[in-house]
């Protein structure tokens, strides 16, 4: 008995449902088959007749329709186990910038016994906890408040773009390189300033979601993602130490290093 075709298949890479007719996820990039079945039109002789099989038992033929990917655990067939893919990496960052806020505010912590201001020396955790911190003495709440808003809006959504693409350990490793990195980078090069706030992450979960599209643009392919309104965040993210005293344009460009370094073999990788 022939069997009809599914309504959708699920990504591998993303897990999202995608049409069975097309070759690559819309929302990874990801291939999920060589080409795209035929569409047979109603009253229209189809171009190739659909490859068929030999039954089991007798001679009779049936054809293979789109099949649904290795079901994973949590999933039944037809609904995908939300929970998942859920972007817990890019949410406890989020949470993370917030609650830090929130103690600093209430006088839980003191802003200088976080931050990073001249030679680490055994405080080993400063450079993790620096890219929380966007308020410190001297600062207006507007200042502040803004610059808060902007790093979490960039972390918040291209963390949530980059962890449906590759997984938690993209965004976990690029808070590493471009958050703490770039506070580390900051303070070598001056170490009589204090430095903080998330540019230097937000700019490299930025630039490392944005590298396929930036490749698909040289090569004068389509891309999937909004190159304008990216460069323009990402101008604005780049700006913002001329603005806020305690941005620092070093860790931004870290962040921007560390998006190339991690988003270019990701992006040649996902191609394949």
């Amino acid at each position: 008995m022939a069997r009809g075709a599914d309504l959708f298949i699920v990504c591998k890479n993303c897990g999202s449902e995608v049409s069975p007719y097309v070759t690559e996820c819309p929302y990874c990039g990801q291939r999920v088959r060589k080409r795209a079945p035929k569409i047979e039109r109603g009253g229209a002789t189809p171009l190739r007749e659909p490859r068929a099989r030999r039954g089991r038992r007798g001679g009779t033929a049936t054809t293979r329709g789109p099949r649904l990917g290795r079901l994973r655990p949590g999933e039944i067939p037809g609904l995908r186990a939300d929970g998942l893919t859920r972007p817990w990496a890019t949410i406890a960052l989020v949470t993370a910038c917030f609650a830090f806020y929130l103690l600093a505010t209430a006088g839980a912590i003191g802003t200088l016994d976080v931050v990073l201001l001249g030679p680490i020396g055994s405080d080993w955790w400063r450079p993790l906890t620096a890219p929380f911190i966007h308020f410190s003495g001297g600062m207006s709440i507007f200042a502040g408040g803004a610059y808060q808003l902007a790093t979490m809006i960039a972390v918040g959504v291209y963390g949530w773009l980059l962890e449906r693409r590759h997984g938690a350990w993209v965004v976990v490793l690029l808070y590493l390189l471009a958050g703490a990195g770039g506070m580390l980078a900051a303070s070598e090069l001056d170490p009589n300033r204090l430095t903080i706030g998330a540019n230097g992450l937000a700019l490299g979960l930025l630039v490392a979601w944005a590298v396929p599209d930036l490749l698909a643009w040289r090569r004068d392919d389509d891309w999937e993602g909004d190159l304008l309104g990216t460069g323009v965040i990402a101008a604005v993210l780049l700006l913002m130490p001329l603005a806020v005293r305690q941005g620092s344009a070093v860790a931004g460009f870290t962040g921007v290093v560390a998006g190339l370094v991690v988003g270019y073999p990701l992006a040649r990788l996902s191609a394949r």
